[in-house]
């Protein structure tokens, strides 16, 4: 089943400004969920204005095609509490309405490493998160693992920078299982999700670097 309609949350995040790129010239409309408006104008495009902790109130149409773009650092969290606000209720809260909508597609941005046993409280949010959507009654469930992301960011972040430059000096290292920890750029991971939601599968997929550049390389606007 396709879509005429998609719905993005993060919308103006590294990979959600790709991702809304690609749904505009996809799409017959897209809603866009945000916290503060970015100014865009575009004929297929309602933005739409909210306190993200009001999520859980929107309502989305039948069949639509949701795709979920949030997350946060602990840094700029803040807390612990603070970070699983934006990383595992807000997405919870998306995932919900979609499934209460019916016939919803649901794309997930996740990390890597993502398993809600983790000794790691990133991992394990992002763990816990995909395991709480997976229960959700949806046509489907795409969700996608990327590790490092590359990307001009509104705000630069000095550790994920770092990190980048480590794995792609030591990319040649990443190899057999540990390929899916290399550095991926946002517009790939975008063009992913994309294509991912337009496929004519039901179910719950994951996604780790390898099959996200397949998906990537695969799709057409």
């Amino acid at each position: 089943m396709s879509s005429s309609h998609a719905v993005i949350v993060g919308a103006n995040g590294l990979v959600g400004q790709e991702c809304l790129r690609l749904l505009l010239a996809r799409y017959d409309s897209v809603t866009a969920v945000v916290r503060r408006s970015a100014g865009r104008i575009h004929p297929r495009l309602v933005e739409r204005r909210i306190d993200l902790a009001r999520l859980d109130t929107i309502e989305i149409a039948t069949g639509a095609h949701v795709y979920c773009t949030l997350g946060t650092t602990m840094k700029k969290a803040g807390s612990e509490a603070a970070f699983r606000k934006v990383d595992y209720d807000y997405p919870r809260m998306l995932a919900g309405r979609a499934s209460a909508a019916g016939g919803a597609r649901f794309m997930l941005v996740s990390s890597v490493g993502a398993d809600p046993r983790s000794k790691n409280f990133y991992l394990r949010v992002k763990g816990e998160l995909e395991e709480a959507v997976r229960t959700l009654p949806m046509d489907a469930v795409h969700i996608l693992r990327p590790s490092f992301l590359i990307g001009e960011r509104e705000e630069p972040r000095s550790g994920e920078a770092a990190g980048i430059a480590l794995v792609r000096a030591l990319e040649f290292a990443l190899a057999g299982p540990l390929r899916k920890y290399r550095a991926i750029p946002a517009s790939t991971v975008a063009a992913a999700m994309v294509a991912a939601a337009n496929k004519n599968a039901s179910g719950c997929f994951i996604y780790h670097y390898d099959q996200i550049c397949t998906l990537a390389h695969d799709f057409s606007p």
